[in-house]
């Protein structure tokens, strides 16, 4: 079309041009009139004629041409004075801006994207016969989705110094519905069983509104090769989709959409076997592809052998290799002998890699997670181990990875990792007063990549009516080249347990620590540790899972004296991490074993061990839905005997519950409780003034018993479920920092040391105060919905729970608030 009219426009020039003589004469002078967006030197270099140059009739029909083809122009004449030539030009206008008015299908973005593929752009000349094509191009689209009464107009507003507006305006109309899908010639199916696999739906009761009939052209190709690929995966091998019809209805509102097929009859595999190069690895292959003789012809099984081929020949370099099975079909005996045919090409190695988008971290920080290096072959795995290695990074919200070929060359790619950052850390600072924990402040910094160098450090100073604490850390992950980690930490801490609806006592501890990680290999390691902790204890009021610990130490010549212990700490862990990000993860699984003992040098002689697991299971392909489950266990207790006493886990080192962990119960809340025995005493023999010359201790079994304020024990476990979901109302770039969930949390701390039967002796009304504490089967259970963000200033997590199974003297919580927790 725009080839015919340069033609036409050509003639009418040349047939303009006569009056320049029909002879040709020599060129003195050029000139360019109208110009005025488009320089004179740009204009001229689309002019194949010079000052000096002999030209004719034809030469100037051949520079008009040029001039068109330069994409500036809607109008051109050509002109003789002399021996000058005049070429008067009419611009074409320039684009000042482009609207768009009543598109819902098709958003401001995907136009703008494919008005840009075609030159149509902000400050681009405009050429009219484009937009005739895209009119007509957009009208298709609107077709292919089942809006046959669609329209798309555009209007040109003209505005000064040669520039236009255009405005795209849809009226898109309503889409046509899936009045029926019907298939002929299917005999082994029926059409309900093959309609089952199709995504479309036809002709849908009112009452099903939250579902659509409507029709789409890609989705009917789509289940179309569903069913093909049903019947291929059953043997049907001959199996063929003949023809397929769209009738629409008059009023264009509704679709029939009939598919004519032939089933044809099983076949089986007679056998197979490989043609080409497979590195010397054929046994290896031939052994681990699912295709066996004498079974039924599988499409699906065929297409994973071929897919297994190629991306085992990708792990050694080879990552254009062509994989593809050629069927000898045998109608007579209804076999298929499968030949693979492989060719591997060229090993293809990386040139360069190349890390964008990293604003805060270093190169170096991302580059030393890569497995996939420069200069080595290309390898898949490597390249997908290397992007999950680096996604792990709980400052990095996501990870991908593009491989560019090199110009020129075969067997050399660029790999462009495009990583993008999140918040990894948190800051908190305030000043507050409360009826409840009095004048409090409260300062901290957490930060996991700080400076950008991917080291971790942390600074918090927390101050309350009933707790002092200052801490410092900071851990370097890569404290060698090949991953061995390296923490320091150094603490303070006063701590008054009443003030937390704890029983009574004090404890004021300092101490330093440093601990290594060893690498197993990708998601295995191994961590040892060593502290020196500084205890003091004071004001412990006197329970029965107190006892033990003042009897062992208490200085009879100042019982109320303080204790002070020295405590030598050893650790040693396993953590095994599968997960595919470093926060809100939605596949894999975290996994630690960890195993804490005091040195037998130590004044308390105690372990504890602890095991915490969280497994993600995505149910949707795009992982927006999934399922979540965790489970917690810790143990501890002493060994050893100090003064004649067996060493016991201290009550201090009691294990306790926090909010996250049993959300829908205040904090403390399900722990045992504390025990005093309190002997009955009777005065003793009265004096001469009549009064008593002192008590005498009553029998044991009129001892009084009371249960105060909780305490813990030395045994806890915790589950819970959640269903992640879509969070409503968001956009897909935030739902990697915004997680809603739905989730049933069940948790129980109890003390093994407790033996209820030693109150046996006493009365009924004595022994009802108490419950078991060593009891394991006493968990408390909630349910709710829980709403987390990765805000700027670190995690903030809101829940709404509600207990389903609880004790009488529990306190819940319905709604929870936290930041600054781990996710």
């Amino acid at each position: 079309m725009a080839i015919k009219k340069h033609l036409a426009v050509s003639s009418l020039l040349g047939a303009s041009f006569a009056a320049l003589g029909q002879n040709s004469f020599i060129v003195n002078d050029l000139k360019v009139e109208g110009l005025q967006r488009v320089a004179l030197g740009a204009a001229l270099t689309h002019i194949p004629i010079n000052v000096g140059d002999n030209i004719d009739e034809y030469t100037i029909s051949r520079t008009i041409k040029a001039l068109y083809r330069s994409g500036h122009f809607d109008n051109i004449k050509a002109l003789r004075d002399g021996n000058t030539v005049i070429f008067r030009v009419t611009e074409r206008p320039t684009i000042s801006m482009i609207e768009f008015d009543g598109n819902k299908d098709i958003k401001d973005e995907q136009l703008n994207e494919s008005l840009d593929q075609q030159d149509i752009r902000t400050g681009e000349p405009l050429d009219k016969t484009v937009l005739d094509n895209i009119e007509k191009g957009l009208t298709e689209f609107f077709h292919s989705i089942g809006k046959y009464n669609a329209k798309v107009d555009v209007s040109i507003t003209k505005l000064p110094r040669n520039r236009v507006k255009l405005l795209f305006e849809f009226d898109e109309g309503d889409a046509a519905s899936i009045r029926q899908i019907n298939l002929v010639g299917n005999e082994l199916f029926s059409d309900e069983e093959l309609l089952k696999l199709a995504e479309s739906q036809q002709d849908l009761p009112w009452w099903k509104f939250m579902s659509s009939d409507r029709y789409q052209k890609q989705t009917i190709e789509g289940d179309l090769e569903k069913i093909r690929s049903y019947y291929l995966d059953r043997g049907y091998l001959r199996f063929n989709i003949d023809s397929t019809q769209v009738s629409v209805s008059p009023e264009r509102d509704s679709v029939y959409v009939t598919a004519n097929i032939t089933e044809g009859v099983k076949y089986k595999v007679k056998g197979f076997d490989f043609i080409g190069d497979l590195l010397g690895r054929e046994e290896l292959i031939r052994s681990v592809v699912p295709l066996k003789a004498g079974e039924l012809y599988n499409g699906s099984v065929v297409t994973s052998s071929e897919e297994f081929i190629k991306s085992y020949l990708a792990r050694f370099g080879y990552a254009n290799a062509e994989v593809r099975t050629i069927p000898d079909i045998n109608d007579e005996t209804k076999e298929v002998q499968l030949t693979l045919s492989v060719n591997p090409g060229k090993r293809v190695y990386v040139r360069r890699i190349i890390v964008g988008g990293n604003q805060n971290t270093s190169d170096e920080v991302v580059r030393r997670e890569m497995t996939q290096l420069e200069g080595a072959w290309l390898s898949n795995q490597s390249l997908e181990r290397s992007k999950l290695q680096i996604q792990r990074l709980p400052y990095m919200e996501s990870v991908d990875f593009n491989v560019v070929p090199v110009p020129g060359v075969d067997d050399q790619v660029d790999v462009d990792f495009t990583v993008k950052e999140q918040s990894a850390g948190s800051f908190n600072a305030g000043l507050a007063y409360g009826s409840y924990l009095g004048l409090q402040f409260n300062i901290g910094v957490s930060e996991s990549n700080f400076l950008g160098t991917g080291n971790q450090i942390g600074f918090n100073i927390n101050t309350s009516r009933g707790s002092e604490r200052v801490s410092v850390s900071y851990t370097d992950p890569y404290f060698t080249p090949d991953g061995v980690s390296q923490g320091s930490s150094i603490f303070y801490s006063n701590y008054d347990a009443s003030k937390f609806s704890l029983v009574d006592y004090k404890s004021k501890s300092y101490g330093i620590g440093t601990n290594l990680g060893f690498p197993i290999d990708a998601v295995n390691r191994l961590n040892f540790g060593i502290r020196w902790v500084q205890e003091e204890l004071s004001d412990i009021a006197e329970y029965e899972q107190t006892r033990v610990l003042r009897e062992t130490f208490l200085d009879p010549d100042n019982p109320d004296a303080g204790f002070d212990f020295t405590k030598y700490e050893l650790s040693a862990g396993w953590s095994r991490i599968t997960v595919n990000r470093g926060l809100f993860p939605t596949a894999g699984s975290r996994q630690s074993l960890n195993l804490t003992a005091t040195t037998p040098n130590s004044d308390l002689q105690y372990f504890k061990l602890n095991y915490d697991s969280r497994f993600y299971w995505p149910i949707s392909n795009d992982h927006r839905w999934v399922f979540s489950t965790r489970a917690a266990l810790a143990y501890g207790n002493g060994y050893g005997t100090t003064n004649g006493f067996d060493q016991t886990l201290p009550f201090q080192e009691f294990f306790r519950i926090t909010e996250m962990e049993l959300r829908g119960f205040d904090r403390n809340t399900i722990l045992p409780r504390a025990v005093a025995r309190t002997p009955q005493t009777i005065p003793g023999t009265p004096s001469d003034d009549g009064n008593s010359t002192g008590n005498i201790g009553g029998a044991s079994e009129f001892d009084q018993l009371e249960a105060y304020g909780r305490i813990g024990g030395n045994a806890k476990a915790v589950a819970g479920m959640e269903l992640i979901v879509p969070t409503p109302f968001l956009d897909e770039e935030n739902t990697s920092s915004v997680r809603t969930s739905f989730f049933v949390d069940a948790a129980n701390v109890w003390d093994t040391e407790f033996n209820i039967d030693r109150y046996q002796d006493l009365p009924a009304a004595q022994r009802d105060k108490l419950d078991d504490y060593s009891d394991p089967m006493r968990f408390r259970v909630s349910t709710g919905l829980s709403l987390q963000w990765i805000s700027p200033m670190g995690p903030m997590l809101i829940s709404f729970a509600y207990p389903l199974q609880k004790e009488e003297d529990d306190d819940t919580k319905t709604i929870s608030f936290n930041i600054s927790n781990t996710f």
